[in-house]
């Protein structure tokens, strides 16, 4: 029997308080040190799971522990996986790597001649329906992609203060979608255009917007789109839909559990999740549980790492950019 793996976790947030009770359940790690600016924060977090609350400077420097998980501010982020690779230790870091692109290259072609196994926070790709989806298309099924169609609609709309901090629409929520593009396809996207606007939340229109288009252009030839918007009067709404040469795959918005009603003229049918955390939270688990397994020696072919982290963050930033300058935009290339 193996070891546990005995992780700090680096951040006590909403999704740090998520990763800490998935790593609370996991046969194979254990939650040994909590960290976060908010003290009382952190020591609530240590009592619940029988961990103990520490700064993060002496989770990276102890012994005690075999990985850390960084869910902490984005601009920390990579600091603290420098840090975390240097000291040895094992990471999981939540995306982006950092608010600048330049910076994050930097940082990873600094840490990435180490062997320390480290893993990007893309959880979607641990959706079953996506991994089906995947699957299938490597298979051959529908033959050669030729149009993707990808839809984010978050339900509720997040805070001001969130936002001004997520680094923008792009960075923060359509990221995750650049990586499911690149993963789904095997292919990398060459050039993006993007519009936006703030029209659920007027006062944001300075800094961001809350709803999008992009469309992105592969480099084997297939074109995609992908919309995003902060909120729905419906629930929560993730899609994806390949066209290929010899048919489409689709990975659909999913119901809520519960029967359809079929009753004189009327249908009536189960609601969307009513938030992104409900449609996705097993994803956490499973990206977890992935990388454990590569920490243990396992190969883990849809394991997100450094690479995938900056190509998808190279989309986001010329989407950005695209928002800015109302025209077509290349990516960057980015290699380690």
């Amino acid at each position: 029997m193996r070891i546990p793996q005995r992780f700090a976790v680096v951040g006590c947030g909403f999704i740090g308080q998520v990763h800490a009770a998935n790593i609370a359940r996991h046969p194979g790690t254990d939650l040994t040190l909590v960290c976060d600016t908010d003290t009382a924060r952190a020591e609530s977090v240590a009592r619940q799971y029988g961990a103990r609350s520490v700064t993060s400077e002496q989770a990276l420097e102890s012994d005690r522990i075999d990985a850390v998980l960084i869910a902490s501010a984005t601009p920390t982020h990579a600091a603290l996986l420098e840090q975390a690779v240097r000291a040895g230790k094992a990471v999981y870091c939540e995306k982006p790597i950092d608010l600048s692109l330049a910076h994050a290259r930097d940082v990873v072609g600094r840490i990435s001649p180490t062997r320390v196994p480290v893993t990007v926070g893309f959880n979607r790709r641990f959706d079953r329906s996506h991994q089906q989806l995947r699957a299938q298309l490597r298979e051959g099924t529908i033959g050669y992609a030729e149009l993707i169609q990808m839809t984010c609609r978050a339900s509720v709309l997040p805070s001001a203060d969130y936002l001004r901090a997520s680094g923008g629409q792009m960075r923060d929520q359509a990221i995750h979608f650049f990586d499911l593009l690149r993963w789904l396809t095997d292919d990398e996207v060459t050039r993006v255009a993007a519009m936006g606007a703030a029209l659920a939340m007027p006062e944001i229109r300075s800094f961001d917007v809350d709803t999008s288009v992009v469309m992105l252009q592969l480099q084997k030839g297939a074109l995609a789109q992908l919309d995003n918007s902060r909120r729905t009067a419906y629930g929560y709404d993730e899609r994806l839909s390949v066209m290929g040469s010899e048919g489409m795959l689709a990975s659909e918005s999913q119901a809520t559990r519960g029967a359809t009603l079929y009753q004189g003229s009327t249908i009536r049918q189960p609601g969307l999740y009513a938030d992104w955390f409900s449609r996705v939270q097993e994803t956490y688990y499973a990206h977890l549980d992935a990388f454990v397994r590569h920490i243990n020696g396992e190969e883990v072919a849809d394991l997100p790492g450094l690479l995938d982290g900056l190509r998808a963050q190279a989309i986001a930033e010329a989407a950005q950019l695209s928002l800015t300058r109302g025209t077509f935009t290349e990516v960057e290339h980015v290699a380690i």
